[in-house]
């Protein structure tokens, strides 16, 4: 028994020691933890609710991404090589050609214009700079159409030439329905990009580098080539990649105009339910575009131009001379071509639409749709774009650059991809949501996140971090600093980008043909329905109401650039 005794001492010694070094180590474990954890924010960790509101935006934002590269590694060798052989190639060549020659076109056009309207002495130049920006809010679906009726088989031009007795017997030249008409209409509606960028790098170039170079007998051309275009090539660039970014997603103008590239192939085996050759051609579009960035930021840091001189002066304007007459006509045809004939062909058919009762209670079923989910979409943005911007400015680290990174993501994919990822998550692990409108609303969040986080992330720049050092120390959490302190200074920008977002959710068309439930149509969706339907009398009110509707940003546009 005295043994018995001694030995239950002894265990129960032993396992006092082996539970004390458990917790010992336990405790050494969570401080290595902790220490690291502290390392990675540099000493300043967020609090949960504030990095949990990160994570979730990150992880949302990454669902498209990460769903296409995980389809498409097991798609399987027989489908990659069946669509290597036969859709790929020519899906890849179309999209090439046209992405590099509609990014040439708007270079020329956008700088050219940029150009004669800020350094020459232009009439008017001022009423151009505003009038040449407004291509911006039709969205080249819209454009598509217009330019559908007018040089269309049986269109406006045709019936013309064919009422001709003198050209009856001759064929009509022109088929919109073509490369040519595809590589036009967007080139016609994304020049802008070009136009704006471009025209804020001319405004801020420093007058005292050009009267050196004319002090040593170089030219205005010789001044333009080796002066100007050095500073405009950073502009320039910017420009391209947004051109390029945009016609490698666009896919309303190209399926209106039948070509064929890769957003309209996969929207088409979306609609066939082959997912998996769906998610293969996104998964090589996905690659494509990250080459463009690639290749972007690489000519970009290679191409670093700076103004060193303290003693800014603004450009001298330069006369046109002769050149008047010809300057103004081409600022004139573009403008004639890219706005004023696509909105003459709108109000005509709004006029039809509007005596034959286009404006009926469906109309404005579409409409109150478009607005539900385009306000929702903004007011979710406008809820997760804060944290992202507040962790990233003041929570610096490995962890808040990814999030930044991944909520950025939605921006360079097509609005196919973006609904693709989004109903293999729902179909497959929500199904309660599925074939509802939210799905529709997460798609135009993900798509549009960047442009409020944009907005936000201008204004926070202008609050000091003292602000937020102010608060902690009278013991407010980060979250609670964030929403309290912060919010309250940065709302005019978070309201700005949510506006961005509601109008960009307006006009989206290829997610909300993919996502929204039967029966739930877009003024977006009634735009193409009835445009294929060749329905003009009930497509074009709903068009110039998306254009009304997206002038209100163009402003805020117009200030930033």
């Amino acid at each position: 028994m005295k043994l018995d005794r001694q030995q239950g001492f002894r265990d129960k010694q032993l396992n006092k020691q082996e539970h004390e070094v458990r917790v010992q180590s336990s405790r050494t474990l969570f401080h290595l933890v902790r220490f690291y954890w502290r390392r990675v924010w540099n000493g300043n960790p967020p609090d949960f609710y504030l990095l949990g509101l990160g994570l979730i935006t990150a992880f949302v934002m990454g669902v498209p991404i990460f769903y296409v590269i995980w389809r498409s590694l097991f798609a399987g060798t027989d489908r990659w090589m069946r669509l290597l052989d036969s859709r790929i190639p020519e899906l890849l060549q179309n999209t090439l050609l046209l992405t590099v020659a509609v990014t040439t076109a708007t270079l020329i056009i956008g700088v050219s214009l940029a150009w004669l309207v800020n350094r020459c002495q232009l009439p008017g130049r001022r009423t151009w700079q505003w009038l040449l920006a407004l291509p911006l809010v039709i969205p080249p679906y819209v454009g598509a159409m217009t330019y559908v009726i007018i040089l269309g088989p049986r269109g406006w031009l045709y019936r013309w030439w064919t009422e001709q007795p003198w050209l009856a017997h001759i064929e009509f030249p022109l088929n919109i329905y073509s490369f040519w008409g595809v590589f036009f209409a967007l080139t016609m509606f994304t020049y802008p990009y070009v136009f704006l960028i471009a025209s804020a790098a001319l405004r801020k170039m420093n007058r005292n580098f050009e009267d050196m170079a004319r002090s040593q007998g170089l030219t205005t051309r010789q001044i333009f080539w080796k002066v100007n275009l050095p500073f405009l090539r950073p502009a320039i660039g910017a420009g391209a990649i947004l051109v390029s970014l945009y016609v490698l997603s666009d896919f309303g103008a190209i399926a209106m105009l039948r070509y064929n590239t890769f957003t309209s192939a996969i929207y088409y085996q979306m609609g066939s339910y082959d997912r998996i050759s769906a998610s293969v051609l996104s998964l090589v579009l996905i690659v494509l575009t990250l080459i463009i960035l690639w290749v972007e930021s690489k000519t970009r840091s290679k191409q670093k131009y700076y103004q060193t001189s303290n003693s800014y002066r603004e450009p001298e304007l330069l006369p046109l001379g002769r050149w008047t007459i010809p300057a103004l006509l081409y600022v004139a045809l573009v403008f004639f071509l890219s706005v004023a004939l696509p909105l003459i062909v709108l109000i005509y058919w709004s006029n039809i639409g509007i005596r034959m009762g286009a404006l009926d209670t469906r109309f404005w079923g579409y409409v109150f749709n478009s607005v539900k989910v385009a306000g929702l979409a903004a007011l979710i943005s406008m809820l997760f774009a804060l944290p992202v911007i507040y962790l990233k400015s003041r929570y610096p680290s490995v962890i808040s650059k990814v999030i930044d990174k991944l909520a950025y993501a939605g921006y360079a994919l097509p609005g196919v991809i973006v609904a693709l990822g989004i109903v293999f998550i729902f179909n497959q692990y929500i199904t309660w949501l599925y074939n509802t409108f939210f799905l529709v609303v997460i798609a135009y969040f993900i798509r549009f996140l960047p442009q409020a986080l944009q907005s936000g992330e201008a204004s926070l720049s202008l609050v000091s971090p003292r602000v937020d050092e102010a608060a902690r120390s009278l013991g407010q959490t980060p979250w609670k600093v964030l929403f309290t302190v912060i919010l309250p200074l940065v709302m005019p920008g978070i309201l700005a980008g949510g506006a961005l977002v509601f109008v960009s959710s307006i006009k989206e068309l290829p997610a909300t043909l993919l996502l929204r439930p039967p029966g739930f149509d877009t003024l977006a969706v009634r735009v193409w329905v009835e445009a294929r339907e060749a329905i003009y009398h009930l497509a074009a009110p709903a068009a110039l109401l998306i254009i009304l509707v997206s002038i209100l940003p163009l402003k805020w546009l117009l200030k930033k650039y």
